[in-house]
C-alpha cells in the first residue's frame, strides 16, 4: 500500500491546540533561549480573533497533522508592495527529510505570488545549521545588510511611556 500523499490546508479554529503544541516543539528543537509564554488562547486570537494578525497552514500525512507554517503580512516602502514574513516553519522530526518543509515553504511562496507580494522573508537562528542548510538548498539568500533589532519588556514599556 502506498503512503498517503501529504495535504496542506489552512488552519481552522479546531487546530489551535495542535498549533500550540507544534510551537512548543519547535522552540524545544531550536533550543530557543527563553520560555514560550504564548498560550492556545493567544494563538487563537492571533489567527481567528476579531482582528487576525497571522495565518497558518498545516501539513497532514494520513489525516494527521505533522507540521505547520505560520506567517503574517508585511509591507515594503522600497518596492511599494506587500510581502509575507514566515514566522514559524516546523515539521515533526520523524517526518523531516521527505520534502514536507519544502512543500510548506512552496505553498506560502505560492500565496505570496498570488497575493502580489514582492517578498517572502523569515528569520533563522544563526545556531540552527540544519535550517540554514535547508534554506540555502531553496536558494534563499541571507541579508547581511540588515540587522534584526528588538525592543521588548521593560525597554518597550519605558520608550512607550515617553511618547507624548
Amino acid at each position: 500500500m502506498l503512503p498517503a500523499a501529504p495535504v496542506i490546508r489552512p488552519a481552522v479554529p479546531a487546530d489551535v491546540d495542535v498549533l500550540h503544541r507544534f510551537i512548543l516543539e519547535l522552540a524545544e528543537a531550536e533550543e530557543l533561549p527563553g520560555q514560550v509564554t504564548a498560550r492556545p488562547g493567544d494563538v487563537a486570537a492571533a489567527l481567528f480573533g476579531a482582528r487576525p494578525v497571522a495565518e497558518a497552514v498545516l501539513v497532514e500525512v494520513g489525516g494527521e497533522p505533522v507540521g505547520f507554517a505560520l506567517f503574517h503580512p508585511t509591507y515594503s516602502t522600497v518596492v511599494g508592495r506587500p510581502g509575507i514574513h514566515l514566522a514559524d516553519l516546523y515539521v515533526r522530526p520523524e517526518h523531516q527529510g521527505g520534502g514536507l518543509g519544502r512543500a510548506l515553504v512552496a505553498h506560502v511562496a505560492g500565496l505570496a505570488v498570488r497575493r502580489g507580494c514582492a517578498r517572502l522573508e523569515w528569520w533563522v537562528l544563526r545556531t540552527n545549521e540544519s535550517a540554514l542548510g535547508f534554506y540555502r538548498r531553496l536558494h534563499a539568500r541571507a541579508l547581511d545588510e540588515i540587522a534584526v533589532l528588538r525592543l521588548d519588556g521593560d525597554t518597550l514599556a519605558e520608550l512607550a511611556s515617553s511618547a507624548g
